[in-house]
């Protein structure tokens, strides 16, 4: 659904599972272990004012980990992402100073008083922030999904209602209103108070197209408290270009915390059939992943039985949730702000190419949580295809 109108409050109630331009039940994958809360949201964009609004979409403690986009076509995924809040003001003797941690020191939410990131210079508007959406010249865009998330108990408590909006301006317009459509992540417990949300924006990313993309009004608390403050945005856009490998591409995304010796969760992707020497990506959104809390990790299986760490100069083995936004461990697009710690946002695109060296009919990931725990919210993955 689409609105201009930021007054307009229109919700619809549905989950669009997609193969090939079709809408399916998701019956091509399957999901194995702990993960859970399929966020699956919409756009709002020009609703008549005089609409009757629909009831907010629900928000459930577990919902399946689903797949949500998959195509086999000539083109790729490209993604922009950035967090909506950082470190202000030290609170822990052993803290390093904000500046530093900003600029990729070691640093934890938790540490830190925490607010709001500012770069819209809109006094109507709070923690806006701007990153890079590198379509490719010539691409069409087919697909697009913008997740968002963070935690609302900190310093203060956010009311859930505002879970399902933010505002989203593409390069060179104006804020406009997307609303969740479908049922919400929203998981709360002695520390913290979690969710993820999730809206499909492809008509909004094809009229926009590549450039700076700015995302303002994540429902995310700021302040200090023992858990931290955490919150961001990721927009994942599938494209076609005719010009580009022939390539299987595949949007997973849910909701579930993930803590050491809780079981670990796995997510297995079938039907891939990548023939060897492949390349290939992975790439994952996750909350609360700390900077130095060992444990969480990140493996893929092919079907051949080889096992491979998805883990890079930024992004080590048994800290893969770090609070880190790269791609295969460098900065691929341009962020404003454009912190190298993020404080407990991580959006991290990896080198898939070592698990397909043999070719792959299938993919297992399996994640496991570091000692303080995270959530994890997206997984999107593009391999080679056979002609």
């Amino acid at each position: 659904m689409i609105s201009s109108p930021i007054s307009d409050k229109v919700h619809s109630c549905f989950v669009p599972l997609i193969e090939n331009g079709d809408r399916v039940m998701g019956s091509s994958g399957r999901i194995l272990g702990a993960l859970g809360l399929l966020s699956c949201l919409a756009l709002s964009v020009n609703v008549p004012a005089a609409a009757a609004a629909a009831p907010a979409p629900k928000e459930l403690p577990r919902v399946p980990f689903t797949q949500r986009y998959q195509a086999v076509q000539h083109g790729g995924l490209v993604r922009a992402s950035n967090s909506g809040i950082s470190c202000r003001k030290e609170e822990s003797p052993q803290a390093e100073p904000c500046a530093e941690v900003k600029r990729g020191a070691a640093g934890v939410n938790s540490e830190f008083e925490m607010f709001y990131s500012e770069v819209d210079k809109d006094p109507d508007t709070y923690n806006s922030t701007r990153a890079e959406l590198k379509v490719p010249q010539g691409a069409k865009v087919s697909y697009a999904r913008l997740y968002w998330g963070g935690n609302l108990r900190v310093g203060e408590q956010k009311p859930p209602q505002d879970n399902g909006r933010v505002l989203v301006a593409e390069p060179g317009g104006a804020y406009k209103e997307v609303l969740a459509d479908t049922v919400m992540g929203h998981r709360t417990d002695a520390g913290s108070d979690a969710y993820q949300a999730s809206a499909d924006v492809t008509p909004l990313v094809r009229k926009g197209g590549a450039g700076m993309w700015t995302v303002s009004q994540l429902n995310i608390a700021m302040g200090h408290s023992e858990v931290g403050a955490w919150g961001g945005w990721t927009l994942v856009v599938a494209y076609e270009h005719p010009q580009e490998p022939l390539r299987r591409i595949s949007l997973w995304d849910g909701f579930e915390s993930l803590a050491a010796r809780a079981g670990d969760g796995t997510v297995e992707i079938e039907g891939v059939d990548a023939p060897a020497g492949s390349a290939g990506r992975a790439g994952v959104v996750a909350y609360d992943g700390d900077r130095g809390t060992l444990g969480d990790s990140l493996t893929v299986t092919a079907a051949s039985g080889r096992r491979v760490s998805l883990s890079d100069g930024e992004n080590p083995f048994n800290d893969v949730m770090n609070s880190t936004i790269t791609e295969f461990g460098g900065q691929s697009f341009v962020r404003q702000p454009d912190h190298m710690n993020n404080l407990g946002y991580d959006a991290d695109v990896f080198d898939l190419s070592p698990a397909l060296s043999g070719g792959a009919r299938s993919l297992r990931f399996r994640f496991t949580g570091e000692s303080q725990g995270h959530f994890l919210g997206v997984l999107f993955v593009q391999t080679d295809a056979r002609r």
